[in-house]
């Protein structure tokens, strides 16, 4: 048996780093070597009566391999710097970057594998894959997404709303910010040929739901994703840090990581 992978969370003491830690702490696949916070528990032992790992701000002295962020935009620049100079793979669910840490990221991937994805869930990939085909085919039906998250989530539409606008686009061979529609009121006219219209809801405790509808005259195609548990996303992470270890500086995606499997 190979040894364990040397992993470090950052953004550890948020809801996803503190899944990521439940999950790892008994996957033989990782050794965790750091779990990186800015927050008031830094000392704190990250699994409760237990010794060994901390909360803490510093990097450990041996590189992970590969680190998972879900720090935020401020805590992944930091991220990437450290992963950039020490080539460790890195895996991040950052969503919200502006232009500048956008450019960031992409430049990173000449030193690092990177794989970013706005959401991790393996069924929300497989749904990307199945957006795009059907966008392809279907090109001349108007094109909907309608999203619902929490009521504490901070960007709108979400990361994963635009991801999958993003496939649609890319099945039609057109641009989604010459297409995206994000908001609807008022005497509007007719809807835009060829448009992408974005719904969102925000409210509860809801996980993340997606919606894509394809309509044209008389019927209508529904794909959609609800996730029920946090976790799932979790679970997306830590097999695409398992993937990625090891490969070449680059951009990656989870459809990369499909298609090995599918054998594409």
């Amino acid at each position: 048996m190979s040894r364990p992978l040397r992993l470090a969370v950052v953004g550890a003491t948020g809801r996803m780093g503190r899944a990521l830690l439940d999950l790892l702490k008994d996957d033989a696949r990782f050794e965790v070597v750091a779990a990186l916070a800015s927050s008031s528990r830094l000392g704190e032992s990250v699994h409760a009566g237990e010794e060994g790992l901390r909360f803490t701000r510093e990097w450990p002295d041996v590189a992970p391999e590969v680190a998972i962020d879900f720090s935020g935009p401020a805590g992944l620049g930091a991220a990437l710097a450290h992963c950039r100079a020490h080539k460790i793979a890195l895996v991040t669910g950052t969503t919200g970057l502006d232009q500048a840490q956008q450019a960031e990221l992409t430049a990173a991937t000449q030193d690092i594998p990177v794989l970013h994805a706005a959401n991790f869930s393996l069924g929300v990939a497989v749904l990307r894959r199945l957006v795009r085909e059907a966008a392809a085919a279907l090109p001349d039906w108007d094109l909907e997404i309608v999203e619902a998250h929490h009521q504490r989530k901070l960007d709108a539409p979400s990361g994963t709303a635009l991801a999958l606008g993003e496939a649609a686009a890319a099945g039609r061979g057109i641009s989604l910010s010459d297409s995206a529609v994000y908001a609807r009121e008022g005497s509007t006219g007719p809807r835009r040929h060829g448009s992408i219209g974005f719904a969102v809801v925000r409210g509860g405790d809801i996980v993340g739901e997606h919606e894509v509808w394809m309509i044209g005259q008389g019927e209508r195609v529904e794909l959609n994703h609800r996730a029920t548990d946090r976790s799932i996303f979790a679970r997306g992470a830590i097999e695409a840090a398992h993937w990625l270890a090891g490969h070449a500086p680059g951009a990656y995606g989870l459809d990369a990581m499909l298609a090995e499997r599918l054998g594409r």
